[in-house]
């Protein structure tokens, strides 16, 4: 087969595998042109159509549009340069599916209303300067007045989630259930409360802000006694008692008396909230940290011992 050969539509469509309909739909659009026509006025193509009808079919199977394809057959734009625009198009559509299944997964599990469908589908369709204004505004309210807290910085940072570029779907709806956290009135006065609590548990020489941190206190002191089965209200309960209360009074610089240890009865029902644990589940998740320990159990330990002692 020589460069003079020349095909009828026909002759085309069977070369390529089109209908002789789509073959004449893409001359009709300029992007594959006839080289030459017929003592009959029929439409006769050169060899370089083939090719080109190759190229048109892989690119219109890649998703690319007419115009598009036809300034890259006509070598106005280079393919490459298609190619990496048409993969960031690619993209955001990914994203943007990501985001619709995780809304849809989350609402398959929880059985939303209709409702509540539409408030998760708008949460998930943020932008990231949406999110974060979602983020500040729920932050500024919990810790309203403690900007100048030496420990402001480093704890806001702990609680601020980030939701990365191209998050899994688990991501995505633990990220929608936060932002639902943070528009939930009650929730928002118990963490401004927690907040406060920290602050003011400083002693009054501490310059750092930073208190000897009662949670971890509270996983090694209580965490084996639950594990050996200790009745909280038991003789056996009063050295884990004695070390908590002598731990908090060294917080404060404050002596261990029944003033001291009702107020940390109080800081401890305050932290016992469900919420924040979930919260933390849910923050490590978006952020892809390990998964916190859950702090109820030996909350509910720790204020059962104590209550049981300021009763006596």
């Amino acid at each position: 087969m020589n460069g003079d050969t020349l095909y009828s539509i026909g002759d085309l469509a069977r070369r390529t595998g089109l209908t002789v309909k789509t073959v004449r739909f893409y001359s009709d659009a300029g992007i594959v042109p006839p080289a030459d026509r017929s003592p009959a006025g029929y439409r006769l193509y050169g060899t370089d159509a083939v090719a080109r009808l190759d190229l048109v079919r892989t690119l219109r199977e890649l998703g690319l549009d007419l115009p598009t394809i036809r300034k890259v057959v006509d070598r106005e734009v280079s393919l490459p340069e298609v190619a990496a625009a048409h993969a960031d198009a690619l993209e955001v559509q990914i994203r943007v599916l990501r985001l619709r299944r995780a809304v849809l997964t989350a609402v398959a599990k929880r059985g939303s209303t209709p409702e509540e469908l539409d408030l998760m589908h708008k949460l998930a369709k943020l932008s990231e300067d949406e999110r974060q204004r979602l983020i500040d505004d729920f932050l500024d309210t919990v810790f309203d007045g403690l900007y100048d807290h030496p420990a402001f910085a480093a704890v806001t940072r702990s609680l601020t989630p980030e939701l990365p570029d191209d998050p899994e779907a688990e991501q995505v709806e633990a990220w929608v259930e936060l932002a639902e956290l943070f528009q939930d009135p009650g929730f928002r006065s118990t963490m401004q409360g927690m907040a406060r609590d920290l602050a003011a548990d400083r002693a009054p020489d501490d310059s750092t802000g930073l208190p000897r941190v009662l949670a971890e206190a509270l996983r090694a002191q209580v965490a084996p006694a639950l594990a050996a089965g200790i009745d909280p209200a038991s003789p056996e309960a009063e050295p884990v008692v004695t070390a908590l209360a002598a731990h908090y009074a060294h917080i404060l610089a404050l002596p261990d008396d029944t003033t001291l240890r009702r107020r940390l009865v109080s800081r401890l029902e305050t932290m016992d909230d469900l919420r924040r644990d979930r919260y933390l589940t849910l923050l490590a998740v978006v952020n892809g940290w390990p998964a916190p320990e859950s702090l109820a159990p030996v909350l509910d330990w720790a204020i059962a011992a104590l209550r049981a002692r300021l009763s006596q």
